[in-house]
């Protein structure tokens, strides 16, 4: 375990001091939702339409929770445990987040005798222990792979596996002290704690959900695991009639109202999937329901007779908030020291939720064609504390022993309370803000990065298409020997881009990085080819269980995520140019403009168009190719030229955060990724309502839409100005510059 950590470090002039720091407790309310990632899922035939009239009652709300320290250093909330394990494993023998310093301090032994790393200080000089030879990319590939086993990656997540995972409970205290001892014994420069008070919401065992029939039978419906529930819901009591709403998007909601079922003042059943437990509240919400009640349909599920199945009493957890971080401090770091504002997040919902098993969702699909009637009982109440826990990572261990020294300071870091909607990062994030957006290159997460063998994701960002590309060409595929990666995915699709990148979801802790600070992101996620991982937030989320499912692979597929991560650390840490292709976003607006030219006959006879923005793209396009010249005709061995290229490029992510709109009114201001009237996919589901009297395609449209929506043409100038100044604001600051800007304005 202690041969890996430090893979990739580089020494800081940092104190060598562990700090930790403690806070006191707060108080205040809680609600919330958030947003998943929408998979590509087979559906099942639809039930019927009938419903039956519902009741869903709550606890009262308490007005005040007690917060505590939290020391936890993992996001699993007692509900992911089993992927947070392969994190965990993965984190000890790779890292999972790289802090590229482009002004970084010290020197490079990897680049021979005659290169100076730059320096903040633009007066340093090399000492005499940089004079050393060449370590080549070869060569440090090779070291990297022959240090990585799989033996000690299974023990590390199976030892790891023991732990009580609760956010901000006891056993992750004790946890984040192992792993604190684990870092302090490889020779990193610093190792540090930060600790965060934040508002997490848990049931009430003095009062537990219920669900009741409130018909003249009366009587209750048994929810199997009281402790299963879905945090940050609404609380109080609803009734009303019962109403099967597919997955819940808004174009299944849209549906109904088209089959004359108004989903308004209503009860809505929803099955799992397809997208988050938070967009499915938040689409209820806007069509008028009051509650909604998830369900794990097994049609969605694997049907493998030689894989685990998840119990037809088992309800799947997951959280409501229609956000990241801390709800009741948006925008702001939960820091004792923080005057937390009056206010609470817009993603919070108005409306209750509650999880419930399949054998449950079968007795209420059965009422639906009887029209008997039920009585819920929702809303837990409100909770403890949350954390994020940060470990920078300087110089030690084998790689550094045997003459690497990274060029860029890598940061190696672990978080609590992601289940919650990433709190534990995006506190963590909310308060070095000011520091990331200009010294921080790239964000790996290795969430989620094992929940299968038989198919690779990457949830990312453009700028790192190619060089997971260029990455997967060396790494073994786990399960078909003698084949890359690459080779692999290319013999189920030629574009290889297709099959294996996807957009960063919200439910990632890699979301925020790029979509609220404006930092390029990776997720990698080895999955199950067809159906997902059964037990994911569920309480049989175990290692034994991960190890069934993927028939005695996990080993195999750990290592494969190691050497993935890590080859990947050390390009972006090693090479004196960034590996970032700032081409890849001039073909990214091309592929939305694709959608919005469908509508230019319909904009052309209200008198407007898309020109700016097509202008706005070019010059883009001619910025990017402008650099690219420059570089390729440029001395590599010219330190400080590839120090200001750097800075350029690194910065690329962040143009695309939009200087419109207020971070507070819309932290994620990315107007590809993020929320808002300002983005691209705003402007898009504007634009189809130009053809509202169509029928919308519940796959694709978003949850952006809101119902009874006319088009207005003031508004969608407003996001077109919004969207094509943005645009042109990356072109501009890419061009370098200002004298060196030639575009027409």
């Amino acid at each position: 375990m202690e041969r890996l950590w430090g893979l990739l470090q580089r020494a800081q002039s940092l104190s060598p001091r562990p700090s930790q720091t403690i806070y006191k407790p707060v108080e205040g309310t809680q609600q919330g939702r958030l947003e998943e990632e929408e998979e590509d899922r087979e559906e099942g035939p639809e039930p019927p339409v009938p419903f039956c009239p519902m009741k869903l009652r709550g606890p009262e709300p308490r007005l005040s929770f007690t917060g505590r320290q939290s020391l936890g250093l993992w996001a699993s909330a007692g509900r992911r445990a089993a992927p947070y394990l392969v994190l965990m494993a993965l984190l000890i023998f790779t890292g999972a987040f790289l802090l590229g310093y482009v002004a970084f301090r010290g020197s490079c032994q990897a680049c021979g005798d005659d290169v100076l790393v730059v320096s903040e200080d633009v007066n340093y000089e090399p000492g005499p222990e940089t004079q050393q030879g060449t370590m080549y990319w070869s060569d440090l590939q090779a070291l990297f792979l022959r240090l990585l086993g799989e033996g000690c990656l299974e023990e590390a997540i199976r030892q790891t596996s023991l732990r009580e995972r609760v956010a901000g409970s006891a056993g992750m205290a004790a946890l984040a002290g192992d792993i604190r001892q684990a870092l302090s014994r490889q020779k990193l420069d610093h190792v540090w704690m930060d600790t965060h008070y934040v508002g997490l919401q848990f049931p009430d065992p003095a009062h537990p959900n219920t669900l009741h029939w409130v018909d003249e039978a009366g009587g209750q419906l048994r929810l199997e695991d009281p402790d299963v529930y879905c945090p940050y819901s609404a609380t109080g009591n609803a009734t009303g009639a019962l109403v099967y709403a597919h997955y819940g998007r808004p174009g299944d909601l849209q549906h109904l109202r088209s089959l004359g079922v108004e989903p308004a003042g209503r009860l809505l059943l929803m099955r799992l999937g397809a997208i988050s437990f938070a967009q499915k509240v938040a689409s209820a919400q806007d069509f008028g329901a009051l509650g909604v009640l998830i369900y794990p349909d097994p049609a969605d599920l694997s049907q493998d007779p030689h894989k685990p199945e998840l119990p037809s009493h088992r309800a799947v957890y997951g959280h409501v908030h229609l956000g990241t971080g801390d709800p009741y401090t948006p925008g702001f770091p939960s820091f004792n020291q923080t005057q937390f504002p009056p206010v609470q997040s817009s993603g919070l919902p108005s409306i209750l939720a509650q999880p419930i098993s399949a054998d449950i969702a079968l007795q209420l699909l059965r009422s639906l064609c009887c029209h008997r009637s039920t009585e819920g009982r929702v809303g837990p109440r409100s909770g403890q504390v949350g954390c994020g826990h940060s470990h920078p990572a300087g110089a030690g261990s084998d790689l550094l022993l045997n003459g690497f020294r990274p060029r860029r300071s890598l940061l190696f870091i672990s978080w609590d309370g992601g289940d919650f909607g990433s709190v534990g990062s995006t506190e963590w994030l909310e308060g070095y803000l000011s520091v990331l957006h200009l010294k921080a290159v790239v964000y790996v997460s290795l969430d989620n990065a094992v929940l299968g063998d038989d198919k690779f994701h990457a949830k990312t960002s453009p700028l790192l298409i190619s060089l997971i590309e260029n990455i997967l060409k060396q790494v073994d595929s786990p399960n078909h020997s003698g084949q890359t990666l690459f080779e692999h995915v290319v013999s189920h699709n030629q574009s290889w881009d297709a099959e294996v990148v996807r957009p960063l979801p919200m439910d990632s802790s890699a979301y925020s990085f790029t979509a609220f600070a404006g930092v390029p992101a990776v997720e990698f996620s080895f999955l199950e080819d067809g159906q997902a991982y059964p037990f994911l937030h569920t309480k049989d989320d175990t290692y034994e269980n991960l190890h069934r499912a993927l028939r005695g692979r996990l080993p195999a597929v750990a290592q494969a995520v190691a050497q993935l991560a890590g080859q990947l650390l050390i390009r972006l840490s090693h090479d004196h140019l960034l590996p970032l292709d700032f081409s890849r976003y001039g073909d990214e607006v091309l592929r939305h403009m694709g959608s919005l030219n469908e509508f230019s006959g319909d904009l052309k006879a209200r008198g407007l168009t898309l020109q700016w923005v097509y202008s706005a793209r070019g010059d883009y396009i001619r910025a990017a190719e402008k650099l690219r010249k420059e570089i390729y005709s440029s001395e590599e061995s010219d330190e400080r030229l590839m120090r200001m290229y750097n800075v350029r490029i690194m910065r690329v992510e962040f143009y695309f955060l939009s200087q419109y709109v207020s971070p507070a009114d819309s932290p994620f201001r990315h107007i590809f990724l993020g929320h808002g009237d300002h983005t691209l996919g705003a402007l898009l589901d504007h634009a189809r309502l130009l053809r509202s009297g169509g029928a919308r395609d519940p796959k694709t449209a978003s949850s952006r839409q809101v119902p009874g929506l006319d088009f207005q043409e003031g508004r969608f100038r407003r996001q077109l100005a919004l969207l094509t100044w943005t645009l042109q604001g990356a072109a501009n600051a890419l061009s370098g510059d200002v004298w060196n800007i030639d575009n027409n304005f």
